[in-house]
């Protein structure tokens, strides 16, 4: 399936709604970079690949606001290593 993302910026989350519940990236800014601290899936979802989807999306839309990406969560520092197109929003000086 394909999710839409919601950027929930009252709880400082990038999120998908499914069937009532809720998958996430949570992250806080400085200036533009943007720290992507903790990725969540609910346990009925996981192994379907949602949190792939919505760390891709979250990607696409730092991308498209011209943020610069700090991955502070392990998932996030291994998809980005699993797909090299993304380093060039990495910040400068973080090593994958």
């Amino acid at each position: 399936m394909d999710f839409e993302l919601l950027h929930n910026e009252a709880d400082h989350q990038f999120e998908f709604q499914i069937d009532g519940q809720t998958a996430f990236v949570e992250y806080f800014t400085e200036g533009k970079k943007v720290y992507l601290t903790h990725t969540e899936v609910p346990a009925s979802m996981q192994g379907q690949g949602i949190a792939s989807q919505l760390i891709q999306k979250t990607l696409r839309h730092l991308k498209a606001h011209h943020r610069i990406l700090v991955p502070q969560c392990s998932f996030v520092s291994a998809y980005v290593n699993e797909h090299p197109e993304w380093r060039s929003i990495l910040s400068e000086g973080y090593q994958m």
